[in-house]
This record gives structure tokens, sequence and C-alpha cells, in this order.
């Protein structure tokens, strides 16, 4: 009878990890649905999430060599280099050779790469109110950190 109680634990312990009930699954989901969202509002300026991303690292902080922008999203260099690519084709960035160390290629913004930090933020705060609607601002927050804690105990 213990042996049975104890399986019948062992197997709903087993169900919460699976999917699609796993948190793994669901965080996996979550990230598609809002990605799904975002690069729909993206399409009309012809940009995707990734683009979205690397202009959020130049407004930060504009002038970062290639391989500074890839360590901060965790991308490999092949990845990058195409994305910056097409981002340069489209007039949103140019590639310059730092100044101190010639094997080194910095990115700016151009001015249209520029004139889209007043456009697209309003999009993705719109996207983020909507997914977010009826939670509390506290609970927002404590689940913003949450995420930060198992991202850093993956890292």
């Amino acid at each position: 009878m213990a042996s049975q109680s104890l399986e019948q634990t062992t197997t709903q312990g087993w169900q919460a990890i699976l999917a699609p009930y796993g948190l793994g699954y669901r965080i996996k989901l979550l990230s598609q649905l809002l990605g799904r969202k975002f690069q729909e509002r993206l399409e009309p300026f012809g940009l995707t999430a990734f683009h979205w991303v690397v202009l959020c690292c130049l407004w930060e902080e504009d002038g970062l060599p290639t391989s500074g922008i890839g360590e901060k999203l965790q991308q490999v260099g092949g990845t990058m280099t195409g994305v910056l690519d097409r981002m340069e084709e489209r007039g949103l960035i140019r590639r310059e050779r730092d100044q101190h160390d010639r094997r080194v290629w910095r990115i700016w913004l151009t001015e249209e790469g520029k004139q889209l930090k007043d456009v697209l933020p309003p999009i993705a705060v719109e996207i983020r109110e909507h997914a977010m609607q009826g939670i509390p601002v506290a609970d927002r927050e404590k689940f913003s950190e949450l995420v930060d804690q198992v991202i850093a105990n993956l890292v």
C-alpha cells in the first residue's frame, strides 16, 4: 500500500515536469507567443526580433565591437555576422574598423537606426502591457526577478 502511494506521488511529480505542464515548456511557449506578436509588429519595418535586440544594444552603447554585441546577446559569430550584414544593407548600421585595433569592427547606428528608437520601444511596451494585463506591478517585478534568477542559475 505504501509503495503505491509513493509510486503515485512519483508519477504526479513527473507529470509536473513534462510538456505541456513543465516550466521550461511553458517559458518556451511564452517566448514563442511574445515573439510572434512582436514579429507581426516589426514586419512593416522589415525587421526581425533579432534586429530589435541588436538595435537595443546599440541604443545603449553605440559603437560596440561585433564581439561585444555577440557577448551581450550570447550569440555565436556566424549568426551575428549575417544579421549585421542585413542591417547594414537596410541602412540601419555602419561598420568601421577600430582605430586602435584594426582586427576589430565597431558597429554604429545610422540616423535611420537611431530614429527607430522613437518608434520600436513603444511597440514593445504595448505588447508587454497586453501580455501582463491583470497582473499587479509588484507581481510583474517579482516574475522578472525570478526569471533572472533561473537564468543566472543555469548560466
